[in-house]
């Protein structure tokens, strides 16, 4: 599919920000006249979940570098989100670590020689669990949507696998397809 036939509110989070720029949740924000911002809640190896590993074909249980987030927009929780990357790729980097990264974590992978060319995504919805609910201040029937994304170098190698749970009264996903 050609990309320039595929719209998504996914892709200002996908492609490196010009240097200087700010991170994009930061920029899509501010655009709307709000304030978005970020909590690293967990940064550093773990072993890899089994959807994870799979995604980034890898033995199950295998290391991985994770930076867990909180992702906040005026201050309240907006969103949860796990980034996973290959420990070829991030271990000993600024991925791994808790700091902000400056334009973004994608930004910083273009500058270590990994840039996305084909992204993946699959959304469904679902009940959240207990750790979730709390975090994003959500009643025990209140419903989320689970969007997993995995990032692919030109190569088809995986370079990212974000999982994300987002309250689904606070969301809007746009997929605009251009046909013929």
């Amino acid at each position: 599919m050609d990309a320039s036939k595929w719209v998504s509110t996914s892709m200002p989070y996908l492609a490196p920000r010009e240097r200087g720029q700010s991170d994009a949740w930061s920029a899509d924000a501010a655009a709307q006249g709000r304030r978005g911002s970020q909590r690293i809640v967990h940064a550093g190896e773990v072993p890899a979940p089994p959807e994870v590993a799979r995604l980034l074909g890898l033995p199950d249980g295998d290391q991985v570098v994770v930076r867990r987030r909180l992702i906040l927009l005026d201050d309240e929780p907006n969103e949860l989100t796990d980034t996973y990357y290959p420990t070829a790729i991030a271990r000993g980097t600024p991925l791994a670590g808790t700091a902000k990264i400056r334009g973004g974590a994608v930004t910083l992978l273009a500058e270590l020689g990994h840039v996305g060319a084909l992204v993946r995504e699959d959304v469904t919805a679902d009940l959240p669990e207990a750790a979730e609910r709390e975090a994003l201040r959500l009643t025990p029937t209140e419903p989320v949507l689970r969007l997993t994304r995995l990032t692919l170098d030109r190569d088809d190698r995986p370079i990212q696998v974000d999982r994300m749970v987002m309250p689904a009264r606070r969301q809007q996903l746009r997929y605009e397809i251009r046909i013929g």
